[in-house]
């Protein structure tokens, strides 16, 4: 899978906050007055902020940032989503079943789909999509998910309602490759050259529980329901995601009770402690942040000195200056997420130690530069006392604070104009889908860091259908790399979502990873 959306879009997320404006009863703002919502209130408009443009160019098989895919979430369906093997929630597909070799999965399709403009959805839409999406020309961000020992999968047409994908070798981590990718319409898209950047894109045709209404560049996007969404007419009719960047706009706005939901700092929570129009969801996205090392760079060659950088580093004292608690990050230990499968902490932690930190150095004195995202708040406390770490066993570490478009084109090349950096992501769930930042070659390891000895592991991992052998291959690769002192996980952090009391169906409409809500036609107000 092509991961450096998800990579980036999680290491900028937590800096940036996002703001809501709130509609009255017949869903026009208020406008110059605070409002004070009540139980009895009914809106017909949920208005979600965020802090950046997703643009009019959305598709299915290039949009892969956060505000895109929440939009595309909006619009479109998936065969179905895949948050956990036992969490699996079915959409346009009935279900997907293996066969007994795991070469092929087969797809039931719903027969009581339409698209927007009320054409029938079939197996030809899925076939097309996945069709689209595994044309390197197309640059669809799950191509590479769609790959396995270097040859695509077989996306065949059994009948108008069943679709078979066989695989060229086995790969146990295939259902949650083949899941999450949304479906787009053949009748509209079939014969064009560019998707990326196609007109079709500006006026999007979908089969989710919200169409698309119009595009304001800079401020916003609207939605009105499908009324023939084909699990159930959404209670809210229309939504809204406003463009608001800046975050005390934010925080006032969410303070007047002026707006329906935010993603806030936890620096911002203790604001609403007390407040009984807003509630706070700290909810799991299954993200990594961590710090690793920079394997073109000569100065962090010797793992010893690797080894004395981690000992110096107090994982607890940044947790609390970046996420105050671990109410809203836990400390990481692995390149896993706690809730992914096979995951362990029975791997080296490098602790804390001043001590062997100084002894591994053996009376070296280093100069260092640590990369960042200049605007991401959380990062930027993070580098701050990662610099104050190393001082005390004598390196001097310049911080390099940088955009993060030039951060992530760096990122790319095997370079040695810094040593160290700080960054996040979102992966999955099953191991496998973590192979590309870590093996040899690939353009999402970052770090252009080797080890045979991992490549191996990935691959026996993928091709493993025992579980208790597939468990033990995933420990040996947390222990391996983590004892290679390459990479650091620092902390899972949560994102946290304050939303106007009265907002209700937050459950069914269920809290995942990127896109908010897994079903946004689950949501109401009182």
């Amino acid at each position: 899978m092509k991961r450096k959306n998800w990579i980036f879009l999680t290491a900028l997320v937590f800096s940036l906050m996002v703001v809501l404006s709130a509609c009255t009863s017949n869903g026009t703002k208020e406008e110059g007055k605070e409002s004070e919502k009540t139980s009895n209130t009914k809106q017909d408009t949920f208005v979600y902020g965020i802090e950046g443009d997703p643009g009019n160019a959305i598709n299915v098989i290039t949009t892969g940032d956060r505000f895109g895919l929440m939009t595309i979430k909006a619009i479109y369906s998936p065969l179905y989503m895949y948050n956990s093997a036992d969490d699996i929630k079915y959409f346009l597909a009935e279900s997907m079943e293996p066969s007994a070799d795991f070469l092929t999965y087969t797809a039931k399709l719903r027969k009581d789909v339409k698209w927007h403009d009320g054409k029938p959805f079939t197996a030809d839409d899925v076939v097309f999509t996945y069709e689209q999406m595994l044309k390197e020309e197309n640059g669809g961000w799950a191509r590479g998910q769609l790959i396995f020992d270097g040859k695509p999968v077989k996306v065949e047409k059994v009948d108008d309602y069943t679709v078979k994908f066989t695989l060229p070798s086995v790969s146990m981590s295939a259902m949650e490759a083949l899941g999450n990718i949304f479906i787009m319409p053949k009748h509209i898209y079939e014969g064009e050259k560019n998707i990326a950047n196609s007109p079709k894109n500006a006026h999007p045709i979908g089969t989710g529980p919200y169409k698309f209404k119009e595009y304001k560049a800079g401020e916003s996007l609207t939605f009105e329901k499908n009324e023939d969404y084909f699990l159930g007419a959404p209670s809210i009719d229309k939504v809204v995601f406003r463009i608001i960047a800046d975050p005390n706009t934010a925080t006032i706005a969410l303070q007047k009770g002026e707006i329906d939901a935010l993603a806030i700092s936890p620096f911002d929570v203790k604001k609403f402690e007390n407040d009984k129009n807003v509630t706070v969801l700290p909810y799991d996205e299954g993200r990594v942040g961590y710090m690793a090392f920079n394997m073109g760079s000569k100065t962090v060659q010797d793992k010893n000195v690797r080894k004395a950088i981690l000992y110096a580093l107090n994982r607890d004292e940044i947790i609390k200056a970046s996420y105050i608690s671990d109410e809203y990050a836990e400390p990481a230990y692995s390149f896993l997420p706690r809730k992914a499968t096979y995951y362990t902490d029975n791997v080296e932690k490098h602790d804390y130690n001043v001590e062997k930190a100084k002894e591994l150095l053996g009376g070296k004195k280093l100069n260092l530069k640590l990369a960042y995202t200049a605007n991401n708040t959380f990062q930027q406390k993070q580098a701050a006392v990662i610099q104050q770490n190393l001082k005390a066993v004598g390196i001097h570490l310049e911080l390099v604070g940088m955009d993060s478009t030039a951060l992530f084109q760096k990122l790319e090349t095997e370079h040695s104009d810094f040593d160290m950096y700080l960054n996040g992501y979102i992966m999955g769930i099953d191991p496998d889908t973590f192979n590309s930042l870590f093996v040899t070659g690939s353009p999402s390891n970052y770090m252009h860091y080797s080890n045979p000895k991992v490549d191996e592991l990935f691959n026996k991992g993928r091709v493993e259908t025992d579980e208790a052998k597939r468990q033990q291959i995933y420990e040996e690769l947390q222990k391996t790399i983590i004892d290679d002192a390459v990479f650091y996980p620092i902390t899972e952090n949560k994102r946290i979502l304050a939303v106007d009391s009265n907002l209700t169906g937050i459950e069914e409409a269920g809290l995942v990873p990127v896109y908010t809500f897994e079903d946004l036609s689950k949501l109401s107000f009182k």
